[in-house]
């Protein structure tokens, strides 16, 4: 994963973090369409490949600048939910690009503010890197599918432990934490996932195009409710 991509993670989870409001959201915001475009065009085939074919009501937790919104069928009903105000612009400027209309609210990923079972599919990429609690949003999202639903996420995770890239994951931890807006390098996401209750799962282990090789390692995958 890129740095432009990790800002866009950090920039659209917890909100009440600092880096949510003031000076530094505004900047994340700016910055994530300076250097993010390497990381989507390399990422743009398998994103494609998970997005393009859902239909219905699709939620999508933390969607940025709308980087992800090219990939969707123009007829889906699209409902994002996003804590960083200065996104909005961005975002709506690229749905109308896309030709995409789209029902973007303020909110978070541990309280989403949709009914339960009203979704036909959650979307949620580079987001659990940077939230407080995995398992309280992948409960949310598990009460917010339709049953037979699916979650659809593509993460940046912890390399294999005893390795040397995860040695550095647990000493960088620390530093992104702070300066990253909460980034958790080392994050065993799919074990979480794992154990969260879905009653399928499709999940693969991959290497990103990454500035910093910490970030790397990566998991793609569909859960279905």
């Amino acid at each position: 994963m890129s740095t432009s991509a990790l800002m866009e993670t950090k920039a659209t989870l917890d909100r009440s973090s600092p880096a949510h409001s003031g000076w530094r959201a505004r900047v994340f915001a700016f910055l994530l369409l300076r250097v993010n475009a390497k990381y989507e065009h390399l990422m743009a085939a398998r994103k494609r490949a998970l997005l393009v074919d859902l239909r219905g009501t699709v939620l999508e937790i933390g969607p940025g600048a709308g980087v992800n919104l090219r990939h969707y069928d123009p007829g889906v009903h699209w409902i994002g939910i996003e804590p960083n105000p200065y996104m909005r612009a961005y975002l709506e400027k690229e749905a109308e690009r896309c030709g995409l209309q789209v029902d973007l609210r303020a909110g978070n990923a541990e309280q989403l503010d949709v009914a339960d079972r009203s979704m036909d599919a959650v979307v949620c990429t580079l987001v659990l890197c940077s939230v407080r609690d995995v398992g309280r949003v992948l409960r949310e999202i598990h009460r917010v599918l339709k049953p037979g639903a699916h979650f659809v996420f593509i993460e940046h995770v912890a390399a294999p432990r005893g390795t040397w890239l995860r040695c550095l994951q647990d000493l960088f931890r620390p530093l992104l934490v702070r300066f990253a807006v909460g980034c958790h390098p080392n994050r065993e996401t799919w074990t979480i996932i794992e154990g969260a209750g879905f009653s399928k799962m499709a999940l693969h282990h991959f290497r990103a195009p990454a500035l910093l090789p910490i970030l790397s390692p990566h998991i793609a995958g569909v859960a279905i409710r």
